[in-house]
């Protein structure tokens, strides 16, 4: 299996913005979702993640089905977090699993082969373990400290990147990533960075999203 999943890996390029669309988020700040969606694709974010841990099923698949039809216009990535069954009816490229999800393989299977599938690890044991599922990315983190998300574990820190990207998958860190730190995780050996907070932290997403894009265009590794 761990053949096979390397092979897919190799298939994924991930853009190094990770523009999360969390919906207990925006609302806090006073956007509607797909509004801010939007304004993220606007910027130039070409890899998106709904995130709506509360929210009922079927508004979720109506916002889903959303996102995806503004993703695909301009040929960005648009993933659900947590749930593999609101990802296939609405068409999205994939999900993104938690240590508590379904199981990878189950995924798999309702996704199908071409689907985009990561999962969020915190621990050593949880990357070796996710490593040899069939999976296109890892996630680690919180790499620093984090208001937005919480994951129930202590930041992993700048060398946990760089154990995780010793995996020799493509790498998204969360957790904690500002404008001003993103480059170090990127440096550290992260394929893309996972961003919430800092995204909402002017009134202007999507000229936020265009200093990301702007500012991680640099990275040479």
């Amino acid at each position: 299996m761990e053949a096979a999943s390397q092979r897919r890996s190799d298939l994924v390029v991930l853009p190094r913005l990770n523009a999360i669309v969390d919906v207990g988020a925006a609302e806090r700040a006073g956007w509607d979702p797909a509004e801010l969606a939007r304004a993220f694709l606007a910027g130039g974010a070409r890899f998106l993640q709904l995130r709506a841990k509360s929210m009922p099923s079927g508004a979720l698949l109506s916002l889903a089905r959303d996102l995806t039809s503004r993703a695909r216009d301009v040929g960005a990535t648009l993933i659900v977090n947590d749930r593999a069954d609101i990802a296939r009816l609405a068409g999205a490229d994939g999900v993104h699993l938690g240590q508590d999800d379904l199981p990878v393989a189950a995924a798999r299977a309702i996704l199908g082969p071409a689907a985009v599938i990561g999962k969020s690890t915190h621990t050593s044991d949880q990357l070796a373990v996710a490593a040899a599922e069939p999976i296109d990315y890892l996630a680690i983190g919180p790499v620093f400290g984090s208001s937005t998300k919480d994951t129930g574990y202590e930041p992993v820190g700048l060398e946990m990147v760089r154990r995780a990207a010793s995996f020799g998958r493509p790498l998204v860190a969360i957790g904690g990533i500002t404008i001003g730190n993103a480059m170090s995780v990127v440096e550290a050996g992260a394929a893309s960075v996972a961003v919430i907070g800092d995204l909402l932290a002017t009134r202007d997403p999507e000229a936020r999203v265009r200093a990301y894009v702007k500012a991680l265009a640099g990275a040479s590794v």
